[in-house]
């Protein structure tokens, strides 16, 4: 065993024996609906802190998609206390950091400092969601920042791939748009229909704040009050999303890409939601296929084979639904048939057959390693904290969802293999690169 093998071993060791102790934390809900987590650890002199809001993508209008990925950027334009640009340097003097991001199920800010500035944090949060400046030259700013990260993110290799497997899996769900939305849909939209959104989602009863680290708990409970008590409760929020009929047929599309010398085949599949045991046990799935060098399909298609320069395949799970993804980048001119042949045999096997007892202890092994990893530092608690309460209605999962995965059984593997990953139930893409017209 090499010496670099040898130190991770250890890590992760430690790691592990670490995180077996149980986050705690204590939760509990302020008069105006706000959901509150304070998780103290003083073994470093840091903490998060951190909203996250029940508002993504799916969430949106149709007609007026991206408009939670806008807020993203909006909201750190400044507010009533906070001049124009003066959010970044207040954290950067404080020795701080912030960021923010958007998903189809929700948009989470936050920002870590050293401890001495828990009420500097906790009231530039409480800022965010009271005092936001909204106005039209603040739109039209930050409406020509988000045209130029759709067009750069658009000009990218690959880019749109998920887009094309989305709007085939998801025919009338909202998972079926994107995140960053329609620009159509921002240049048309008044100065009103921002305020009325924020009215709506960015209010305390559709939020959690999570407070993790370097903390007095009572000290950081009178901040709460202070900062957040009085913050007016909004409008509960009401969703009415679509319910996908099964898909029963294969559907087959073609998409061209001009950013890419080199196609993709790509086989995928509507799934559960991320809160279910089939979920869980389709990310094993994911781990046995295609997670290292020594995975299923690598060793088969790259290695053995010769067929393919990559391979994958993902679970990708939302609050509602999910869709598994298998893809693979051939080598050579045209290998899909033989890729797709390749990938259909070792789907068949993990619907009649048992994988063995050794590749079951490595995935949930390579399992339990991530789901330290996740929760090895305050942010990675934080958001987990936040994520497990908001979206899966539980935030114990902190401590035991790892506890879910070791439940699996490779019975678990087959049955769900077998009512998901069927021909019968997925979209087949071929991704080719467009031809210039000089071709």
């Amino acid at each position: 065993m090499n010496l670099h093998k040898t130190i991770y071993l250890i890590f992760i060791s430690i790691s592990l024996k670490i995180f077996s102790q149980s986050v705690e934390f204590e939760k509990y809900t302020l008069e105006n609906g706000l959901d509150v987590i304070i998780h103290q650890d003083n073994s470093a002199p840091v903490i998060t802190t951190a909203v996250m809001y029940h508002i993504g993508a799916k969430d949106e209008s149709s007609d007026k998609t991206g408009f939670a990925h806008f807020f993203e950027h909006l909201l750190f334009d400044g507010t009533k206390n906070i001049g124009k640009g003066e959010w970044g340097n207040l954290v950067n003097t404080s020795g701080g950091w912030y960021n923010a991001n958007t998903s189809a199920d929700r948009t989470y800010y936050y920002n870590v400092f050293p401890s001495n500035n828990l009420e500097l944090s906790l009231w530039l949060e409480s800022e965010r969601m009271l005092h936001p400046i909204i106005s039209q030259s603040g739109i039209d700013v930050q409406r020509e920042v988000v045209k130029e990260e759709k067009r750069m993110g658009e000009n990218g290799p690959y880019a749109k791939l998920m887009d094309y497997v989305q709007e085939e899996i998801f025919e009338i769900h909202p998972y079926g748009r994107t995140v960053i939305g329609e620009i159509e849909h921002l240049n048309s939209a008044e100065l009103n229909d921002f305020l009325d959104f924020n009215k709506r989602f960015h209010v305390p009863n559709n939020a959690v704040l999570v407070v993790a680290g370097d903390i007095s708990l009572d000290v950081t409970k009178k901040l709460v009050r202070k900062y957040f008590g009085d913050i007016p409760k909004g409008k509960d929020v009401v969703r009415n999303l679509s319910i996908e009929s099964p898909i029963k047929k294969t559907k087959y599309r073609i998409a061209y890409d001009k950013n890419i010398q080199i196609p993709a085949k790509i086989l995928a599949y509507r799934t559960p939601s991320m809160k279910t045991k089939d979920s869980r046990v389709l990310d094993l799935i994911s781990t046995y296929l295609s997670d290292g060098g020594s995975s299923v399909l690598y060793s088969k298609l790259i290695d053995d084979k010769k067929i393919a320069i990559e391979v994958f395949a993902s679970n990708i799970a939302f609050e509602e639904y999910g869709f598994y993804m298998i893809g693979a980048l051939p080598l050579g001119e045209s290998n899909f048939s033989k890729i797709q042949y390749e990938i259909d045999i070792e789907i068949e096997k993990l619907k009649t057959k048992l994988i063995s007892k050794k590749s079951y202890k490595k995935i949930q092994n390579m399992l339990e390693t991530s789901f330290v990893s996740r929760n090895s530092n305050m942010e990675g608690i934080a958001n987990s904290l936040a994520k497990y309460h908001l979206l899966y209605g539980n935030v114990n999962l902190i401590n035991n969802e790892i506890n879910l995965y070791k439940e699996i059984s490779r019975e678990d593997i087959r049955q769900v293999a077998k009512k998901y990953l069927n021909t019968n139930q997925r979209v087949e893409l071929d991704y080719l690169p467009e031809k210039s017209t000089n071709d």
